[in-house]
């Protein structure tokens, strides 16, 4: 399985609640019917300072303990699921429906469900094991069994007043921020890695190329970047995915070109058909978009939430102005890994694959256009998008975005122009963006 590939799929298992809850039952299960074996075999073995610190009643003590936790820890995973199902519509309805993917990868949620549920069945399948006396045998008490499943239960509880202080936590508006970034910083490592050369110029289409219509319908979350420079390879031509990462793919619409890499008429027909087989084969489209290879899921998310914040509704710029904030570290940290798209080639260096990737520029509008029609109102928001763009030009040392800050700098004056303002505060925004204009990498 290649990196990509085990990327994609540990991804799809931490956003998701019910893996490590549903290991931590199997497991729970067997060691709840192989830990009163051990039980049965070292009973009379243990030495005395640690039987002492094992369960001492008889069979009904036994069983009432063991229900009880089994009652108990059912009851409080419903409340824990309640818990989270409650954050989960919160952060739809007041953040934005994006982030839901950011709370249930949440592994302190999915540790403490695994825990609740664990003891439950391992409390279960002790039971099974507890006997009193009787013709068919005499009574059996897994004193050691018992014992974990109290400790099982007081670390239950412990859990509990953890999750709740987690929660409250996890809810504030500033921690998701914090999450949603770091996931984009990972994101833009993985995609557009420190020290990315700048992509050699890409190779035009040449006559005789043919559109590669899409097979499914979804948003195009990954590709196979060793599939696809196989596959070129193989029918000696390139290929261009036009689509970025994170795009809406119709099914029976191009997405995608190949070309012969010589001069030819055309490629053969059945090389065509192969080919766009195996390129829809390489591209993996999914029902919501993931940040494995999307770097501009990250910006959407953070803009939504600005967005949101920014509505009549909910009347928050604060927040607006603190998602800018986050806006503009990743913007700074893009600046010197040459975004844009991405070149595959053959062991020759011929370039047979490009891969559409967004641009700084595609990046910048993203973060700021939304921001700027919602917030145009508020001098202050204006403001903080004014010191985004500043900030954004100190950290392009070598002016390579010059032009595509200067463009977001001409709309928001545009945008200034055309609002209105106090005369003190129309005075201020038009000063701040004469700074802008004066930075020194402008």
């Amino acid at each position: 399985m290649t990196n990509g590939r085990m990327a994609r799929v540990w991804d799809m298992l931490r956003t998701q609640l019910w893996p490590l809850p549903a290991a931590a039952v199997v497991v729970a299960v067997i060691l709840g019917g192989a830990l009163p074996a051990l039980d049965a075999a070292v009973d009379d073995q243990l030495p005395e300072g640690v039987a002492v610190l094992l369960f001492a009643g008889g069979p009904e003590a036994a069983r009432a303990v063991l229900q009880t936790i089994a009652g108990s820890l059912i009851t409080v995973t419903s409340l824990t699921f309640s818990l989270t199902v409650v954050t989960l519509q919160l952060a739809s309805g007041q953040f934005s429906p994006r982030l839901l993917r950011t709370f249930t990868s949440d592994g302190f949620v999915h540790a403490t469900l695994a825990l609740f549920l664990a003891t439950f069945a391992f409390a279960l399948a002790v039971l099974r094991s507890v006997r009193t006396e009787s013709s068919q045998g005499p009574s059996f008490v897994p004193e050691l069994s018992v014992t974990v499943a109290y400790a099982l239960a007081i670390a239950s509880i412990m859990s509990l007043v953890l999750f709740l202080a987690h929660l409250t936590r996890e809810i504030r508006v500033e921690t998701m921020m914090r999450r949603v970034t770091g996931e984009t910083r990972d994101s833009m490592d993985r995609v557009f890695p420190a020290g990315r050369p700048a992509p050699p110029p890409e190779p035009t289409a040449e006559s005789g190329g043919v559109r590669i219509l899409c097979s499914h319908s979804g948003f195009l979350t990954a590709a196979n970047k060793k599939a696809l420079l196989q596959a070129a390879v193989e029918a000696d031509a390139v290929i261009r995915v036009d689509r970025e990462p994170g795009s809406s793919l119709i099914e029976g619409t191009p997405f995608a070109t190949a070309w012969p890499l010589a001069p030819k008429p055309a490629l053969p027909p059945e090389v065509s058909d192969q080919l766009r087989e195996k390129i829809n084969a390489a591209i993996e489209t999914n029902s919501e978009r993931t940040n494995v290879q999307d770097v501009g899921y990250g910006f959407r998310q953070l803009a939504d939430v600005a967005a949101r914040a920014l509505s009549p509704g909910i009347n928050d710029p604060t927040t607006a102005m603190h998602v800018l904030g986050h806006l503009s570290g990743l913007l700074c940290r893009l600046a010197d890994r040459n975004p844009g798209p991405d070149l595959l080639a053959d062991d020759d260096g011929t370039v047979r694959v490009i891969l559409a990737q967004p641009g700084f520029g595609d990046l910048l509008e993203l973060a700021v256009g939304q921001v700027r029609l919602y917030g145009i109102r508020d001098p202050a928001v204006v403001g903080r998008l004014l010191f985004l763009l500043q900030e954004v030009s100190w950290c392009d040392k070598n002016g390579l975005y010059r032009h595509q800050i200067r463009e977001q700098l001409e709309r928001l004056r545009g945008a200034i122009d055309a609002s209105t303002y106090l005369p003190a505060e129309r005075s201020r925004l038009k000063d701040l963006a004469d700074a802008v204009e004066n930075s020194p990498n402008l």
